[in-house]
């Protein structure tokens, strides 16, 4: 699994939010809710577990002359409402 993000936001988001697009990747490595949030462009939402805390990542699947990444565009706590959905559908 290949990732894609800006550096300079991750290091933003780290500070505003605990953690950053380097960190955040490993909740595609464990079990996750999937869903749209936009169509044009084609966004979707993550929810899983970063360390101990229940995050929320929006990305969007592109490819380059090596295949599919995964662009990550930003992440959040997961909110209680991103919660229920996880603990319902996982």
């Amino acid at each position: 699994m290949r990732f894609n993000y800006d550096k300079a936001k991750s290091e933003r988001l780290r500070k505003k939010r605990g953690v950053g697009f380097e960190e955040v990747r490993e909740l595609f490595y464990g079990p996750y809710y999937l869903d749209q949030i936009l169509d044009e462009p084609e966004q979707w939402v993550a929810i899983g577990w970063v360390g101990a805390q229940l995050y929320s990542v929006v990305y969007e699947e592109r490819t380059d002359e090596n295949g599919l990444y995964y662009h990550l565009v930003t992440l959040w706590k997961a909110t209680k409402a991103e919660r229920l959905k996880y603990e319902e559908h996982s």
